[in-house]
């Protein structure tokens, strides 16, 4: 390529300097540069990849960052980062202290909003448009949106109250039939039908008061071009539909766009992706879940499994390929999922509900009002729980052991390996008169041989790993292999105890005054919030009962962690083996001096 226009542009405002014929060529480059350093940096490739016309039209038509432009959850963003002042700093994408994988406010004045949980563009941009006109300002807002987010009862919310506004609001509605996993439900059968010209109803967003143009071709630069600069003139909320391809100029990202969504490592000219060590692993604790729930379901024909959306993420694809008719991705739609799980809790069903911690947060109303208030037994099975490493703070599942703590009726256990996350499983489908959520990690645990033979698990039960006579260390979660590395290399392991207590809810009081009456100082840690936490519930028991030895919380601070590798971040948090070995030091040197 001779003529490079991306080495000259830094800004919007360098973009708008190019004559709409040289825009193609620009957009072949941006995406080959994408494509180039996701190859060996990692990332998300496919979306961003689909939006590079949009992406490159909406800068050179709007007068951003003036007016203002939101990404929806912010897969799709790396072009944007790479026009606008971050292409010098791109290569530290996802990495610890580089920017962001993610559109962050207090990264750049261009993002507007900033996202990583889906379908909040447009109430977002709305609020930012009602804003615009009650200080007068001539501005225009623009939410692009997925087909899959738009389904997400959020969107729904903002389109019916921007419907009713005077709102200078355009929503673009980023067509690929294709979320993470392929778009479900009627929506998206609607929108096909609009794509193939047969569908029959009404325009649903013609219906909500939108200046609805489309579907038309995303990929084509010149048509962009003009359709945005006709809709600058048009008052009022707008909605164009565009169709796009996801991995667009990438072959096998196009054909296979679930794996390239976030491919990992791959040739960038080939595209095909770097082979991994061909030695067995240990398995992903999400295919541990799906593959446990079809060998219970296949035996009892009550269970059912429901996920918001991320079918392949959760594994909960292995029971949609077997028992179709019993295994339910209904979108993103968290909320719905959750109360969807408890009316069929209540006709004696037992539903499994998969959802990813971080994304369990927006359900929050649902599991105290429709779950817990009214005791159902259903199973939150919460994938991604502690740190998930380079998406970073939208998406670290730190908060769940706080919020779900404080829910009366609610059972916590987090498994420390895929044995035990098995066995919860099979006890929970046992039969249940309560909810229960099970957390665990993103990646894989450290058991080759898994799969034993089913053992139940008592409620509100811990168990002792180690003895020792003068520090207690408690672990919840699979911080616990990280535990037991750690005292199997420390000088005076004799003096350490080891319990793995598995429910931080409710906690086995019995083993506690057993530890509390014979133990010198006490050290709970756990991959999640200390405030309001497993060492938050120690505390109080110790307080409750008058003990007063040194209790050492370690786990996650009152803070957003940001994004690096899980290792960097467990360093970061004191929380690897390194940082529990002076922990200890520290605690031992305190209670000798006593």
């Amino acid at each position: 390529m001779n003529k490079t226009f991306l080495d000259h542009i830094n800004l919007p405002e360098d973009l708008r300097n190019l004559k709409p014929d040289d825009l193609p060529l620009l957009a072949k480059e941006l995406r080959e540069l994408i494509i180039n350093i996701v190859a060996t940096k990692e990332g998300h490739l496919g979306a961003s990849l689909g939006v590079v016309e949009l992406t490159i039209a909406l800068h050179y038509i709007f007068n951003t960052p003036k007016d203002l432009l939101i990404w929806d959850v912010g897969h799709q963003a790396y072009g944007h980062k790479l026009l606008t002042g971050r292409k010098d700093v791109f290569e530290t994408n996802r990495q610890l202290k580089g920017i962001s994988g993610f559109p962050k406010r207090s990264e750049s004045n261009y993002d507007a909003f900033g996202v990583g949980h889906s379908s909040t563009s447009i109430s977002a941009a709305l609020g930012m448009a009602i804003a615009s006109e009650l200080k007068g300002e001539n501005k225009h807002h623009i939410a692009v949106i997925g087909d899959a987010s738009i389904a997400s009862g959020m969107a729904f919310e903002g389109l019916n109250h921007a419907g009713v506004t005077n709102a200078n609001l355009l929503v673009i509605l980023n067509d690929n039939a294709i979320g993470i996993d392929p778009s479900v439900g009627a929506l998206k059968q609607y929108l096909t039908n609009v794509k193939k010209g047969t569908e029959k109803q009404d325009n649903i967003f013609e219906a909500l008061n939108f200046n609805y143009s489309g579907p038309i071709d995303g990929h084509n630069l010149p048509l962009l071009l003009s359709e945005l600069k006709r809709l600058k003139t048009v008052k009022g909320p707008k909605f164009l539909h565009i169709i796009t391809t996801k991995g667009k100029g990438l072959r096998q990202a196009e054909l296979d766009q679930i794996k390239y969504h976030a491919p990992g490592k791959f040739d960038a000219k080939t595209g095909e992706l770097i082979a991994k060590s061909g030695s067995r692993k240990p398995p992903k604790f999400q295919d541990v879940f799906g593959e446990t729930i079809v060998e219970l379901a296949l035996k009892n024909d009550k269970i059912v499994g429901i996920t918001p959306a991320m079918p392949t993420g959760s594994s909960l694809k292995y029971m949609m390929e077997t028992i179709p008719n019993r295994a339910f991705d209904v979108g993103i739609a968290e909320q719905h999922a959750v109360t969807l799980a408890a009316g069929m809790a209540t006709q004696g069903l037992i539903p499994f509900c998969n959802i990813y911690s971080t994304f369990l947060q927006r359900a929050y109303d649902q599991i105290i009002h429709d779950v817990a208030l009214q005791n159902l037994p259903v199973i939150f099975c919460l994938d991604r729980a502690g740190l998930v490493g380079e998406d970073g703070a939208t998406h670290h599942g730190v908060f769940d052991l706080a919020y779900l703590n404080c829910i009366p009726n609610m059972v916590i256990f987090a498994p420390r390996d895929a044995i035990a996350l098995r066995n919860i499983m099979y006890t929970a489908q046992l039969g249940i008169d309560f909810p229960i959520a099970i957390r665990y990690p993103r990646g894989r645990g450290h058991i080759l041989d898994w799969k034993k033979p089913f053992k139940k698990i008592e409620i509100g039960k811990g168990e002792q790993l180690k003895s020792g006579n003068e520090i207690a260390i408690l672990s919840i979660g699979t911080i616990a292999k990280t535990v037991e590395d750690t005292i199997l290399t420390y000088d005076k392991k004799e003096a350490i105890s080891h319990y793995d207590m598995q429910f931080v809810k409710p906690l086995d009081e019995n083993l506690l005054h057993e530890i509390f009456k014979t133990q010198k100082a006490i050290i709970t840690i756990e991959e999640g919030t200390i405030i309001g936490g497993f060492g938050s519930s120690i505390l109080a028991f110790a307080n409750t009962h008058n003990y007063n030895p040194k209790i050492v919380t370690l786990g996650i601070e009152d803070q957003f962690i940001e994004h690096g590798t899980v290792n960097q971040l467990l360093h970061l948090q004191k929380l690897d083996a390194s940082s529990i070995k002076k922990t200890i030091d520290n605690l031992f040197l305190e209670i000798n001096n006593h």
